[in-house]
């Protein structure tokens, strides 16, 4: 650096120096400002400008009136509509019924027809009258029970009412256990039944 500039430099450091401690002593700063001249400046306001007339606010021009034509209503004819003929009622359609179950009737009953024994043709032979019973004068009715097989004849004899004299019901068995049947059917089949026989002892005058 220039020994020029140094010396300047420290020149004005000791001027501000100065400057700081005399502005802090109060009775020099006081002197300083007593003798100092008070400059003072008149403004002046600026001159008005005169007033311009503004010019006049020119108007819109109205836009011209657009004519336009009224459409008026066209009217419709109005036709003659034929007055309807009821229209039919509509019966909503019933659901189907319930099929309906057919019931065979019942098959007629089987015919069964009884043992036959007093047929002509079959030449069954009537009881003895035991000789003793008649020397007695005994008489009366006996029916046998009898079991007639598919074969015709008796099974099996029983005694079902007595006569009252087991002599005239033991002829009575006797004779019917030889005795030949028509066996009892059942439609048209052969089958095993039971028949009830009457047997009369009466003695003649």
């Amino acid at each position: 650096m220039r020994p020029d500039r140094i010396g300047l430099g420290v020149t004005l450091a000791l001027h501000a120096l100065v400057a700081a401690f005399v502005l802090s002593y109060e009775p020099a700063r006081k002197t300083l400002l007593a003798m100092a001249p008070i400059m003072v400046d008149l403004i002046t306001p600026p001159a008005a400008e005169p007033h311009k007339p503004q010019p006049p606010t020119e108007l819109p021009k109205p836009k011209p009136v657009t004519k336009q034509a009224v459409q008026l209503p066209v009217e419709t004819p109005i036709l003659a509509v034929p007055a309807e003929s009821p229209s039919p009622i509509m019966v909503a359609p019933q659901p189907p019924a319930p099929p309906v179950e057919v019931v065979a009737p019942p098959a007629p009953p089987v015919l069964v027809t009884q043992p036959i024994y007093n047929a002509d043709y079959l030449e069954n032979p009537s009881p003895y009258y035991p000789a003793v019973s008649r020397r007695a004068g005994e008489q009366g009715r006996v029916i046998l029970r009898v079991l007639v097989n598919v074969r015709g004849t008796a099974e099996e004899v029983q005694v079902r009412t007595s006569s009252g004299f087991p002599r005239l019901d033991d002829s009575a068995r006797d004779t019917v256990r030889r005795w030949k049947f028509v066996p009892a059917k059942r439609g048209s089949e052969p089958v095993q039944a039971w028949v009830l026989i009457p047997i009369s002892f009466r003695l003649e005058g």
